[in-house]
């Protein structure tokens, strides 16, 4: 018989209305009758590796079929007659749904079934990629990568909470540190997916073939991953522990929270989740300010030339993905105080930015060894403000939360997109950099605010 303290949301019987039914495959699936501990010892590094792949396969997706307008904006542009401020104005309404979707979307995250959650979003952001490669037409345009952007948002919310039901607390800094990999694979390739297709067959093939990958992903996925370990016969990730032994003495009990819980309680009455998205508000801010202006202002102030400029940020996003599994792992090391490593790792940025306007023209060895390390102080702490919205709520609210600190994030690369390009044009470099400074000394301070934090249990 199933024990009923380890039983998610059961799925409901007799529904006959097409919208229940509809509602009734979203539910989280119920949990099944326990394995035995031999067939638990044997099962569960299966599933839990093949829940990390799925999932990481599956955001590595969604980043195709986002980030590939950028790389063919100018072929986009001449071919249609769509000038800079057009472009901008895609890009712009993309990221601000981006940030609405992770918000709304996570909501629906934590109440559903993570696998089918994840899949619907990769079908539907390939039909969005589709039908933007079909128009022809701005306002069409507009609106189709605005609702891309948006439906964008059902990516994370699943994984976090798959990832968060599959690996305990004191491993979330390692495993989230190789997860976040994934988005800077997905987004590099989109890079050159989409150019090389643009290439060779127009640009319009630079939204069908990722949306085509992201089809056979979503198949993948389909088969591969699995909700929780309850719905797989398997204890609750708090009663495990490697090699199937379990960590408590007794059952652990699980139910799924309640929107009103999520919302008030883990949410609006969390004070560390506020001081958080305040952080990744001016945290966004340090990063996004390399990635959207560094090869600009390489370009105008150091004499980069267009490679130069784009090899910057490859730089930039290697070493981030050391900088996310250094910290991701050290945060595990020292108990969970991501707040500290997170705070710590804000200094060296302010240095960083120094050196950027002390450096002199042509000398871009340095430029780039500058950006290296912006990449990999800025990269750690954006991953560990994820890690931290898990480890401030619940493994129920995960998406939530998730999507709350993001809209705070995205709010930040709003603001400084438009404010950097304005002050630089205005004022200079230098006063663009040094207000970004100003922005990394407010997250610093406001991480200060979670050091001693630790995960709740």
């Amino acid at each position: 018989m199933p024990n009923p303290l380890l039983e998610d949301e059961p799925i409901a019987q007799g529904s006959n209305s097409m919208f229940d039914r509809v509602v009734d495959w979203f539910r989280p699936a119920a949990a099944i009758p326990r394995k035995s501990p031999e067939e638990i010892a044997k099962a569960y590094p299966i599933f839990r590796w093949r829940i990390f792949e799925a999932t990481f396969i599956a955001y590595a997706a969604y980043y195709l079929v986002r980030n590939n307008l950028s790389p063919v904006q100018i072929d986009l542009g001449q071919a249609l007659g769509y000038d800079k401020t057009m472009l901008g104005s895609i890009l712009a309404s993309s990221a601000g749904a981006y940030g609405i979707g992770k918000l709304v979307l996570g909501q629906f995250a934590d109440h559903a079934n993570a696998k089918r959650f994840l899949l619907l979003g990769l079908v539907l952001t390939a039909a969005v990629n589709f039908a933007f490669g079909l128009s022809r037409d701005f306002p069409v345009h507009l609106f189709l990568w605005s609702l891309n952007g948006f439906v964008q948002g059902m990516g994370s919310g699943p994984c976090l909470r798959s990832l968060a039901h599959w690996y305990s607390i004191r491993e979330r800094g390692t495993v989230f540190g190789f997860w976040n990999v994934s988005h800077n694979i997905g987004g590099g390739a989109a890079g050159i997916v989409a150019a090389e297709c643009t290439k060779y067959f127009g640009w319009p093939s630079a939204f069908y073939v990722p949306g085509a990958l992201a089809l056979v992903c979503a198949v993948y996925v389909f088969f591969r991953m699995s909700d929780t370990p309850q719905s797989v016969g398997l204890p609750p990730i708090e009663e495990y522990t490697e090699g199937g032994a379990f960590s408590l003495g007794q059952q652990f009990s699980e139910r799924e929270l309640s929107i009103r819980e999520v919302i008030f309680d883990y949410l609006l009455r969390n004070r560390l989740l506020w001081i958080l998205a305040c952080a990744t508000f001016f945290a966004y801010i340090a990063n996004y300010s390399i990635i959207d202006w560094g090869p600009t202002f390489l370009r105008e102030a150091k004499g980069a030339s267009l490679t130069e400029g784009g090899v910057s940020i490859a730089v930039n996003e290697g070493a981030g993905i050391f900088g996310m599994l250094a910290m991701g792992w050290l945060s595990d090391r020292v108990g969970g105080r991501r707040g500290m490593v997170s705070a710590l790792s804000m200094l060296p940025l302010i240095f960083g930015f120094l050196a950027l306007i002390m450096v002199p023209a042509h000398e871009l060895w340095l430029d780039f060894v500058i950006f290296a390390v912006l990449g990999f102080f800025s990269y750690g702490p954006l991953m560990l403000m994820g890690v931290m919205s898990i480890d401030f709520t619940s493994k129920k609210a995960v998406a939530t939360a998730g999507g709350f600190i993001a809209l705070f994030g995205y709010m930040g690369r709003m603001v400084e997109g438009q404010a950097i390009g304005w002050i630089a044009q205005r004022y200079g470099w230098a006063l663009g950099f040094e207000c970004v400074i100003g922005c990394v000394l407010m997250g610093f301070i406001l991480l200060c605010f979670t050091w001693n934090s630790r995960p709740r249990g």
